[in-house]
């Protein structure tokens, strides 16, 4: 199972295989075409709710990660994980953001949870 995490930003790459933007919001400054997005599964993204806390310095990354994988465990979001577990069995898949923590953020909850 091969998945792979790099920033929008980044131009993509020939071996990128499937790019999912996991972001809720569209990134700035980066045209759909440049960025050669697959699929954007909102369903996937933390919850505003979520996101406005860990983001406004109030709990740690720890907490973050509990909270937010309880969020992937809905129905909606369970699924839409699922489908991707089943896109990197098939081949590569680059889950690509915006955020510029990717070792403590949702992207990185996302690539252990699809590694496991």
């Amino acid at each position: 199972m091969s998945v792979r995490v790099r920033r929008i930003y980044e131009t993509p790459e020939p071996d990128d295989g499937l790019r999912v933007l996991v972001d809720r919001l569209w990134p700035r400054g980066v045209s759909k075409e440049a960025a050669q997005v697959d699929e954007w599964p909102k369903g996937l993204t933390p919850s505003d709710e979520l996101r406005r806390w860990y983001h406004g310095g109030e709990g740690s990354y720890e907490e973050f990660r509990r909270r937010y994988e309880a969020e992937l465990d809905a129905p909606e979001a369970a699924e839409l994980l699922d489908g991707l577990r089943e896109s990197a069995r098939k081949g590569p898949v680059t889950l690509v953001t915006a955020s510029k923590n990717l070792e403590e953020g949702h992207v990185a909850v996302l690539a252990r949870l699809l590694g496991d």
